[in-house]
């Protein structure tokens, strides 16, 4: 198996994986849920606390899943590459967080990159992975998911997701996750993921739910204002089919102080 990424990471988001043309969920945390064609897409998750400041960042905590199914229980089409613009409001904090490197994460197991990067973990989850190889029954693998600090560097900060698949394939997937200041009207951060093919390309993310912390080494990787009632991300995920699927989440703040 091949690196890929089962996240969108970062402010506000890390929702969901896709949806063609535009979905957006205003108001409460309640699911997503878009079908074209044969393909259904579900993606939901938040932000706590709700209550933050007009001006000064709060430390937030970040919850995300996320599904993809055929309506006919095919295997759906595999996604490659994710570009997520996020809200201005939020802001991205690792400096003075331990970091940990790709390599240290190579060809290791859950409890082998705990090990070697634990001090660095600043999130943590579980996927599951289809694979589907010619003539066989498609194969659901699960995995736990790890989020290392990469670091910052040159206005950069990297992230480090990492999982191992077991049974009945194995081996151990980094994906590496860039995050950059990015001035596009209401959004203020681009985070790109490119996903190479799984198992030659037989494999698909089908679903993943995912929590980036507060206080990690005493420090808030994730944190936001609150200046209008809301915080807005916008998802741009390409298929392995050519499809390109977008989706813009919207979710409340309450403005104190």
């Amino acid at each position: 198996m091949r690196k890929h990424v089962l996240i969108v990471l970062a402010l506000g988001a890390l929702i969901a994986v896709s949806a063609v043309g535009i979905a957006t969920a205003a108001g409460g945390e309640t699911p997503v849920t878009v079908k074209v064609g044969n393909l259904e897409l579900t993606a939901n998750g938040g932000f706590s606390p709700k209550a933050l400041s007009k001006t000064k960042q709060t430390p937030i905590s970040l919850k995300a899943s996320g599904e993809v199914k055929e309506a006919d229980g095919s295997h759906p089409p595999a996604i490659r590459e994710v570009i997520l613009e996020a809200d201005k409001a939020g802001e991205v904090h690792t400096k003075g967080i331990p970091t940990c490197k790709s390599g240290q994460l190579q060809a290791t197991d859950t409890a082998a990159a705990l090990k070697a990067c634990k001090s660095a973990l600043i999130g943590e989850g579980s996927t599951i992975a289809q694979v589907a190889f010619a003539e066989q029954k498609p194969i659901n693998v699960p995995s736990k998911l790890l989020v290392f600090n990469g670091g910052e560097k040159g206005g950069k900060t990297t992230l480090f997701i990492h999982a191992y698949f077991s049974n009945p394939i194995s081996g151990a997937i980094v994906t590496t996750v860039t995050i950059t200041k990015h001035k596009n009207g209401r959004f203020g951060t681009l985070v790109v993921a490119k996903i190479p093919q799984i198992t030659g390309g037989s494999g698909s993310i089908t679903s993943f739910n995912l929590e980036i912390k507060k206080n990690v080494a005493g420090k808030n990787p994730v944190s936001s204002t609150c200046t209008d009632g809301k915080l807005k991300v916008h998802v741009l995920g390409k298929f392995e089919d050519g499809t390109k699927a977008e989706t813009e989440i919207i979710r409340p703040c309450t403005s104190k102080g």
